[in-house]
């Protein structure tokens, strides 16, 4: 019998002003979307954002993708290829989907929904937001315009935050075996590792959701088994590094890169390295090494 291990894994990314946000604007204000935490209220991004850019970053890697977005239209629209095949198409079989006509999915003898292999939260703000907010002129279109959008100009209100994200992602070993999954899964994280291009719905922020510290767990056990929003203010994850270093959890399932790492000094990198840790300064470089170590390495 053939036990697969489990990758559980949290990101932080750098600090920006970010004005992601979804949903309609009220009048002139576009709104943030946020979440309570204790007192405060912090700014999120969904997984579906994030879920979104990841398979254009696949798509324009050339990888077999199924559904596109039609920026033509006056709605949100995708169009799709063929009817869903996970065996076919890498977005199908990362991201999973839902066709409501079961019926038409028989005669094509494939399931009508399959759960998504990558799984993700919301990502959250790692400051609280302040109420910050910037204002824009739109102009009046005047002179010979062939067409206008409003009778007069506009002030724009936009509430923006400057902070940092945090989110948690999972992968199970088991769902990633199969088929052409081992090659698609392994392109997946190496795109986590240079995921930009997020935006909620008419969001129009730069904001790369790269990561600038990440830790990563590979191993057997079913569930993270630590906060996966435990990343504070200052950019540290203290619970892992103090229950690692008692010996509560195993250091050799545990991989932890990017600022994160090289921020460490001597004394702790070498007591963690001790313990079984992989430590690496390139986030980049430390997510191929996670791939290496959930799916085996690349022949």
């Amino acid at each position: 019998m053939t036990i697969h291990k489990n990758l559980f894994a949290t990101v932080l990314t750098h600090a920006a002003p970010s004005s992601n946000y979804r949903g309609e604007s009220e009048e002139n204000r576009t709104v943030i979307q946020r979440i309570k935490k204790g007192n405060h209220e912090y700014a999120v991004v969904s997984p579906e954002a994030m879920r979104n850019a990841l398979r254009e970053i696949l798509a324009a890697r050339e990888l077999p993708v199924n559904r596109t977005r039609l920026h033509e239209e006056d709605q949100l629209a995708v169009e799709f290829k063929d009817f869903p095949d996970a065996s076919k198409y890498a977005d199908d079989f990362i991201f999973g989907y839902l066709v409501a006509d079961a019926k038409e999915m028989k005669k094509h003898k494939r399931p009508a929904k399959r759960d998504s292999v990558l799984r993700m939260n919301l990502a959250v703000a790692l400051e609280a937001y302040r109420f910050d907010a910037t204002f824009h002129q739109s102009p009046l279109n005047a002179g010979k315009s062939p067409w206008k959008n409003s009778a007069t100009s506009a002030l724009l209100h936009r509430e923006t935050s400057y902070t940092a994200y945090q989110y948690p992602f999972a992968l199970a070993g088991a769902d990633c075996m199969q088929g052409s999954g081992p090659a698609w899964i392994r392109s997946l994280i190496v795109a986590i590792g240079e995921l930009s291009d997020v935006a909620g719905g008419h969001a129009r922020s730069l904001y790369e959701m790269a990561p600038r510290s990440i830790v990563v767990r590979i191993g057997t056990s079913l569930v993270a088994g630590y906060d996966s929003y435990g990343f504070d203010p200052a950019g540290n994850f203290p619970e892992i590094i103090a229950r690692i270093g008692a010996g509560d959890l195993p250091g050799e399932e545990f991989l932890i890169g990017g600022e994160l790492a090289r921020s460490m000094s001597a004394d702790a990198k070498k007591a963690l390295v001790a313990k079984g840790v992989a430590l690496d300064d390139n986030p980049q470089r430390l997510l191929v090494l996670a791939a290496d170590r959930l799916l085996g390495k690349k022949s």
